[in-house]
């Protein structure tokens, strides 16, 4: 489930399975625009592209680059940032390949233990890696990456294996040692099962957001910067939880 300026999608493709997540960046607000269009429009046109099969499981950075290019082609403009994580899993050779640009990301669980964890990219502090369209004026002065920027990793994974696709939302405010404690609870590998457990981290991430007392990873990460920051970090949340099981149709 997606909230708020979060986008997300899941797609399937004969050749692979792709996940994706977009956070909108909230400070577009400030001049009138809904943070949400940019990021939803986004993991949309990512979408599209791997329904259409316009893609190649082991390049995710190509769909993040011609989902971007759709986007800045847009006769009808559109205005925004968004940091973005896609997930490929290739079936056939059984690898995972993922793109990931900003402070979005995801995590690899097996046995209990994270095997596989993306990198967060930052400018610097709270100012993550970002695509982002401008109005002319404003070019040169909002921050924009380009989707080539994206940190990109392949690796084999196995049957069981538990796949954490999330925005900063969550990352910000639970430590990887809280989700292993959730992940835990995952009883089976059932749809309800799996749902169940999303749900219950993307709330417990919500009610640490707003807990002043909480020392948060945001705000371990605020106070190694030399800020004096306490607290949870009020934002939206996403997570897709997957499994890796035997292919069906």
């Amino acid at each position: 489930m997606c909230y708020g300026d979060d986008a997300c999608f899941v797609a399937r493709h004969r050749t692979a399975d792709v996940l994706g997540v977009a956070d909108g960046v909230g400070g577009w607000r400030d001049y009138g625009v809904d943070p949400s269009q940019f990021s939803g429009t986004l993991m949309r046109t990512c979408e599209r592209l791997v329904k259409e099969g316009r893609f190649v499981p082991s390049n995710p950075v190509g769909i993040l680059t011609a989902g971007y290019c759709e986007l800045l082609q847009n006769k009808v403009p559109l205005l925004g940032s968004s940091t973005a994580c896609i997930v490929v899993l290739d079936r056939s050779s059984h690898r995972l390949h993922t793109a990931n640009l900003g402070d979005s990301g995801f995590l690899v669980v097996r046995g209990g233990e994270v095997v596989h964890r993306s990198d967060e990219q930052q400018h610097y502090f709270n100012t993550p890696f970002q695509l982002s369209i401008a109005p002319p004026e404003a070019e040169g002065v909002v921050l924009s990456d380009s989707p080539e920027a994206a940190d990109s990793t392949s690796f084999d994974v196995q049957l069981g294996d538990i796949i954490l696709t999330a925005t900063d939302g969550l990352f910000d405010n639970m430590p990887d040692y809280m989700i292993l404690q959730e992940l835990k609870k995952l009883k089976n590998s059932n749809y309800e099962s799996i749902q169940q457990t999303a749900r219950s981290i993307a709330e417990q991430a919500h009610e640490l957001a707003y807990d002043p007392t909480y020392m948060s990873p945001f705000a371990q990460f605020a106070c190694d910067n030399g800020l004096n920051v306490r607290g949870g970090k009020p934002d939206d949340i996403t997570v897709l939880l997957s499994i890796v099981a035997e292919y069906t149709d």
